[in-house]
C-alpha cells in the first residue's frame, strides 16, 4: 500500500505571521525563534506531536464507529499500512515544523503473531523512522509500549496474576525501550494501562503493587545496562478503563516511587485531563511533582468540564495554560521533557487538515499562555505575594524550628511566656485572580 500521493491539502510548512496574520494556518504567538528567558520559544516548549491519536484513531467511540476513512486503515497487508502511515506522519511533522513526535510500539508497526514478530516489525519501521529523521529536524521526544489493547493485558501487564503476561510485557517493553534508545529518545514511558482493579474480591493489592514495583525496576536495570540516558516516565491517572489504578496521581506515584526505591530513576508525565479526573487542577499536580522533584514531561492536552471520562481535546484554555507555564518556568523549564499533544480531534473533524488546525491552535494557545506567565514570573506578581506571605519562615526563628532547634516543649514554653496572640493574615485570593487576569 502506498501513502496518499497528497493527503494534507496544505503543501507549505506553518509559519510565524504575528497576531493579525489572514491565514488560518499560520502562527500569531508562536514565533519558535523568540528570546524568552535566555531560550528559544521552541526550546521552552518542546512541542511533540503523538502517533495514536493523530495517525491510529479511527473516529469511533462507544456507540458509532469509523468515522475518519484514513487510507491506511485500510488494506490486506498491515505492514504496507504501517509503512504509509509513517509517510503521512512525517509529512504532518514537517509541515507543523516540529521539534519532536511521541509513540506506542502498537502505533508505529502491526502486532505479530508472535513477540519476536512483533518486535521484528517495529524494528523495520524504525528504519524508517530513523531514515526519515536523519532528512528532517524531528526528534523523539520519548517511546512506549501498549501494554492494555490486547485481550492479553485484560487484567493487567506488570499486576497480571499470571507470570507469563509479567514475562511478555517485559519483552514488549524491552523492544520497545532498545528502539527508543536507537532513535535517540529523550525519555521513555511507562502508561499504566490497566494496571489497577475492578474489584477487591479478586485482588491481591499488597502483591500486585509488588509486581508493578520490581517490574518498573527491571525496566531501570534495562535502561542502565544499555546505556539509555533519560528517565523513565509514568503517567498517573485515577481511572478509565479500571475503577482504580495503582498510578492514581502524583502524590500517589510519589509513595509507590519512594517504597520501592525509584525516586532517581522515574519522573512523571502528567497530563491535564487525567488531573480533572482525579480531583485535582493541572497546575495542582505540576506544582506537586516540581515540590516532589518528580516533575517529568506533560500531555497537554484537556477535558470536558461536563464529562467524566478522558475526552482528550487539545488545549485552548490560556488561563489555565498560563498558570501551568507559571509553575513550570518557576521550576526552572524542562529538562529532557516537552509538551506532547495526547490530543484528538473530535470524531466530525474529517477533513484531514482539521489535524493540522488542531496542532496550531493548540500551539498557538501555549505560546501565547508562555509569554503571559514570562511576564508574570519577570514582574514577580505571583512569586513576591507568595514571598511575603511566608516571609516569617525565612526569619530566623522559621529557620530555626525547620532546621530542628526546637523541641515541641520550646515552642510551648515560648507561646506561653508570650502576651500576643497571633493575628490572621488576608490570603488576597480575589485579588491575585484579579492579577492573572490582567495578563492572560
Amino acid at each position: 500500500m502506498n501513502a496518499p500521493a497528497r493527503f494534507f491539502e496544505t503543501t507549505a510548512p506553518i509559519s510565524f505571521g504575528g497576531p493579525q496574520a489572514p491565514s488560518p494556518l499560520a502562527f500569531r504567538w508562536y514565533d519558535k525563534h523568540r528570546i524568552v528567558h535566555g531560550k528559544r520559544l521552541e526550546e521552552h516548549l518542546r512541542f511533540a506531536v503523538c502517533y495514536w491519536h493523530s495517525f491510529c484513531w479511527v473516529g469511533s467511540d462507544p456507540f458509532g464507529g469509523e468515522t475518519f476513512l484514513r487510507p491506511w486503515h485500510h488494506g490486506t497487508d498491515p505492514m504496507a499500512m504501517a509503512r504509509a502511515k509513517a509517510e503521512v506522519a512525517f509529512e504532518l511533522f514537517r509541515l507543523l515544523d516540529v521539534p519532536f513526535f511521541t509513540f506506542h510500539d502498537v502505533d508505529a508497526a502491526p502486532e505479530g503473531k508472535t513477540l519476536a514478530e512483533s518486535v521484528q516489525n517495529l524494528n523495520a519501521i524504525a528504519d524508517i523512522f530513523e531514515a526519515k529523521m536523519a532528512a528532517q529536524k524531528v526528534r523523539l521526544l520519548w517511546g512506549t509500549a501498549n501494554l492494555f489493547s490486547h485481550r492479553r493485558y485484560m487484567a493487567g501487564a506488570a499486576t497480571n496474576p499470571d507470570p507469563q503476561v509479567f514475562a511478555y510485557a517485559a519483552g514488549q517493553v524491552r523492544a520497545a525501550l532498545e528502539v527508543t534508545h536507537r532513535l535517540g529518545g529523550q525519555n521513555y514511558v511507562l502508561w499504566g494501562g490497566r494496571e489497577g482493579y475492578e474489584t477487591l474480591l479478586n485482588t491481591d493489592m499488597k502483591r500486585e503493587l509488588d509486581q508493578l514495583g520490581r517490574f518498573v525496576s527491571l525496566v531501570v536495570e534495562h535502561k542502565h545496562k544499555i546505556g539509555f540516558p533519560g528517565p523513565i516516565l509514568i503517567e498517573p491517572k485515577p481511572k478509565e478503563p479500571t475503577k482504580h489504578q495503582y498510578d492514581f496521581d502524583v502524590a500517589t506515584c510519589y509513595g509507590f516511587l519512594e517504597r520501592y526505591g525509584l525516586t532517581k530513576d522515574v519522573k512523571l508525565n502528567i497530563e491535564q485531563n487525567h488531573a480533572i479526573l482525579a480531583g485535582h487542577s493541572f497546575q495542582h499536580e505540576i506544582a506537586l511533582a516540581q515540590a516532589l522533584g518528580v516533575f517529568g514531561s506533560l500531555d497537554i492536552n484537556r477535558g470536558d468540564d461536563l464529562l467524566g471520562w478522558d475526552t482528550d481535546q487539545f488545549a485552548m484554555n490560556g488561563q489555565e495554560l498560563a498558570l501551568v507555564f507559571h509553575e513550570i518556568l518557576k521550576g526552572g523549564g524542562f529538562t529532557t521533557g516537552g509538551l506532547n499533544f495526547d490530543a484528538k480531534i473530535r470524531r466530525q473533524s474529517i477533513d484531514p487538515d482539521d489535524l493540522i488546525h488542531a496542532h496550531v491552535g493548540s500551539m498557538d494557545a501555549c505560546a501565547r499562555a508562555f509569554l503571559a506567565a514570562s511576564v508574570m514570573l519577570d514582574s514577580g506578581v505571583l512569586t513576591d505575594a507568595l514571598k511575603e506571605r511566608y516571609a516569617g519562615w525565612d526569619g530566623s526563628e522559621g529557620r530555626a524550628i525547620l532546621a530542628g532547634e526546637r523541641s515541641l516543649a520550646d515552642l510551648a514554653d515560648r507561646v506561653l511566656r508570650s502576651s500576643t496572640e497571633p493575628q490572621p493574615r488576608s490570603g488576597r485570593q480575589e485579588f491575585l485572580e484579579s492579577l492573572v487576569n490582567r495578563y492572560v
